[in-house]
């Protein structure tokens, strides 16, 4: 199965779960709140159909919902430019959403007033001067809200790191394993002086696009952005999982390479970024009032770091240290050479390190 695939199955179950669960909320608002509902003939029995199939209808409202929203917001990541401003996406998908909720309501009613012998309106335009869809789509878009919320925590902390941190859990620093990787434009001094700050600062967007097309394929959290140096993390058994940590990295590359002429027309060259990997125990607290957000801190962090700055010595594109090495268990599609032991700046202990290439 493919990671597109993958990434398309975890966010269809997640929405189908989320507007199953709202749709059927508001099917029992709707049932134990209002007495009378616009367009519909209650001597005709509305009243007598019973909470189960009024649930039941809203259920599998709610169910259409999230899968016909979850093909949409996967158009729209193919189709629509990322670089667009995220109010305009928002304007164009929720016009989207908007037409096919018009839609599925247009055919709910009528299979639901086919099989429950109701007399509801649902002509052409019906939506227009029904006051009752003008409430349920406000309560949809709420939800929309609610979703999107969810979904950026969830993104910008980790999968389930989001519900821990609600409950407090990092109030105090708790003690976890994971691989961090620092990735940082190979000389940035240079080519900062070359294209100006203006252009550099377009460059640097482009490759954190770039980055941001190939990080949720390979289950990478990214930590931070700094200047033009990125900082990736993985908790350990998911960054040793088909090799995640080092995939990433070869994977962004092939990203560049693919864009290889819109780099060189635009910015007269194709930007080169070195890596440094290390993994290991830390600490991890939640930090800040005002912006509030994770922080790791720990030997990993520097070490990961330390080995980074060693590429431009050897000449490599990527540095592995040899704990995490052994760990990962490098299968066929990669080669690996050691380059010995070096001492790392600001750190006592040598550390032995290791390059990867792509067979």
């Amino acid at each position: 199965m493919s990671r597109n695939l993958k990434q398309f199955l975890k966010l269809l179950w997640q929405s189908l779960l989320f507007w199953s669960i709202a749709m059927g909320l508001l099917g029992v608002f709707r049932y134990y709140g209002i007495d009378e509902a616009e367009s519909i003939d209650l001597n005709h029995g509305f009243s007598k159909i019973g909470i189960p199939r009024i649930l039941g209808a809203y259920v599998v409202l709610g169910f259409s919902i999230g899968l016909l929203y979850t093909i949409v917001d996967s158009v729209f990541e193919k189709l629509v430019s990322k670089k667009l401003t995220m109010g305009l996406r928002m304007f164009f998908k929720n016009i989207v959403y908007l037409i096919v909720t018009i839609a599925l309501f247009t055919l709910a009613i009528e299979i639901f007033s086919s099989i429950n012998q109701l007399n509801i309106n649902n002509e052409f335009g019906w939506w227009r001067t029904n006051k009752t869809f003008r409430a349920i789509v406000l309560y949809i878009i709420l939800c929309s809200f609610v979703f999107s919320f969810l979904k950026i925590a969830i993104e910008k902390f980790g999968k389930g790191v989001f519900i821990k941190m609600l409950m407090g859990k990092y109030k105090n620093p708790k003690e976890e394993k994971r691989i961090f990787m620092f990735l940082d434009l190979k000389s940035s001094t240079g080519i900062a002086e070359e294209l100006g700050h203006f252009k550099y600062s377009q460059l640097i967007q482009d490759c954190f696009y770039d980055l941001n097309e190939v990080t949720p394929k390979y289950d990478a959290e990214i930590y931070q952005y700094v200047g033009d140096e990125a900082v990736l993390c993985w908790p350990y058994k998911k960054g040793l999982a088909n090799t995640n940590c080092v995939r990433l990295f070869f994977a962004f590359q092939r990203q560049k390479l693919a864009k290889k002429e819109y780099y060189s027309e635009k910015y007269g060259l194709v930007p080169e970024f070195k890596a440094g990997l290390h993994g290991g125990v830390l600490m991890v607290a939640e930090v800040g009032i005002v912006k509030k957000e994770l922080a790791y801190h720990g030997d990993v962090i520097n070490t990961s770091a330390r080995i980074q700055e060693e590429c431009n010595k050897h000449n490599v594109r990527i540095l592995i240290s040899e704990t995490l090495l052994k760990d990962l268990r490098v299968d066929n599609s990669f080669s690996s050479t050691s380059l010995g032991t070096v001492p790392l700046k600001g750190k006592h202990k040598k550390i032995n390190i290791h390059t990867l290439s792509e067979l």
